[in-house]
């Protein structure tokens, strides 16, 4: 029977991608583990190898396609001796349609405005329930061989795919639930989306026709709004700020890259590492982390998740958005391996060259606004982390010290919290830990 390849989920908040190079031609024949297309996701640009064996029949979705929706149907392959047109053709029958690129600016709102009159001309679609006895079962083939291994039986899963196909995300709630799960209780389950305090037509009424261009929002941007809003709605945010000096550090930091030794490049010698005080606040945080453990920990209803290392993401701003690529075990490198790492990780991180596992997970995160000369800000925690560092800029300022007015070189931080995870006091402890290795920066080297 044909082999149906959907476009993939390549990250928990990926809901849709763009198919942007195949990496085969109609006719080619592929093995498990073969790179077969690039995909465009909201972070970065990712290669998918093929999970089965097969001819490729057909491709269902040209290269360049944008807004493909996770879990349709991008290409068809035909087993080892199956016709290959027979194959495309039994595929589609009964399967989604290939998806649509999106409109272009002056497509979209006369698009809009049909999508809004058939929706409004003929009541919404049903989900499909589970298969009945002696019904066909739609599932991808990877949720069918997952379901034979885990003992399930898939008439018995609700899909949560197109039209109710089974996918790899349904097997595996089913699994973990012990059993399938039934449309209502997973729909009992699903949090209910947050309503906007004001309406798409409500805003564009404020402002004066023409006094404005309207940007589309990309899936970066869509999946960021989407993410900040879960975050506030359901981690209770707690804030802590302190001040730390750094005159220490920024000493130490120059007899370092003073330091360093050359190494031989294609641009000529140049040093081996250059460390910036962000590296030195990675470093500061993982070591703060692992003095303080019980704040190292990510929280579940069920449980707390105590971790036995520091991984700690990094805000890096790229066009578009951000993303958080995690220096792991950041508590064990040196301020050389941290900064290398770093930096490799951000030049990457801009041209969409990461991979899923360098921006996902991690157990904290730093996001420094220092070098654009903001003083303190709060930041948002990215979950499942339960905190994050936020580090204004180093400035002079008038300290008292010894009953006398000093200049010092002070740089405030904020500490956001999930409160159900690090309270008040947990949380200052942790903050007291960082500023103790800030300003005694030898610290690091040990």
């Amino acid at each position: 029977m044909p082999i149906k390849v959907t476009m993939p989920a390549l990250s928990p908040t990926m809901e849709e991608g763009n198919l942007a190079k195949w990496m085969v031609k109609e006719g080619d024949s592929v093995a498990p583990g073969d790179v077969i297309a690039e995909i465009e996701t909201d972070k970065a640009t990712m290669e998918v190898e093929a999970v089965d064996e097969g001819t490729v029949a057909k491709l269902v979705v040209p290269e360049g396609t944008e807004g493909v929706k996770v879990n349709a149907l991008i290409a068809v392959l035909a087993e080892e001796g199956e016709d290959a047109g027979a194959a495309a053709k039994a595929a589609e029958s009964g399967s989604d349609p290939a998806p649509e690129p999106k409109p272009t600016k002056a497509e979209k709102p006369a698009k809009e405005e049909a999508s809004a009159a058939k929706s409004e001309a003929k009541p919404a679609e049903a989900k499909a329930a589970p298969a009945g006895d002696g019904e066909r079962v739609f599932a991808s083939p990877l949720a069918r061989r997952l379901a034979k291994e885990a003992g399930l039986d898939l008439s018995a899963i609700s899909g949560s795919g197109p039209k109710g196909r089974i996918v790899k995300a349904d097997v595996e709630a089913a699994e973990k639930d012990g059993g399938a799960k039934t449309a209502e209780a997973a729909s009992a389950a699903a949090p209910a989306p947050a309503q906007p305090a004001m309406s798409d037509d409500q805003v564009m009424r404020l402002f004066e026709e023409g006094s404005y261009e309207l940007i589309p929002h990309d899936s970066m941007r869509k999946t960021i709004a989407r993410r900040l809003v879960e975050a506030k709605s359901t981690v209770p945010h707690f804030y802590l700020t302190l001040d730390c000096e750094i005159d220490a550090l920024l000493a130490l930091r120059k007899q370092l890259n003073d330091a360093a030794p050359k190494v031989k490049t294609e641009d000529g010698e140049k040093p081996a590492y250059r460390l910036s005080v962000n590296d030195m606040v990675i470093k500061a945080h993982a070591k703060a982390l692992a003095m303080v453990p019980e704040a190292n920990v990510s929280w579940t209803e069920s449980a707390m998740v105590k971790h036995k290392s520091a991984d700690v993401g990094v805000a890096v701003s790229i066009p578009g958005g951000l993303i958080t690529p995690i220096i792991r075990r950041a508590d064990e490198k040196t301020l050389s391996a941290i900064s290398n790492e770093m930096k490799d990780l951000a030049t990457r991180a801009r041209s969409r060259k990461l991979k899923a596992e360098e921006y996902q997970g991690g157990n904290t995160a730093v996001s420094n606004l220092g070098m654009f000369g903001i003083k303190d800000f709060a930041a948002v925690i990215n979950p499942p982390h339960a905190t994050i560092l936020a580090v204004g800029a180093g400035e002079q300022r008038a300290v008292v010290k010894d009953g006398e007015v000093k200049v010092a070189t002070v740089m405030s931080v904020t500490l956001s919290t999930d409160h159900r995870a690090v309270d008040g006091a947990l949380g200052a402890e942790l903050l007291a830990a960082f500023k103790q290795v800030i300003e005694n920066p030898l610290t690091m080297l040990i």
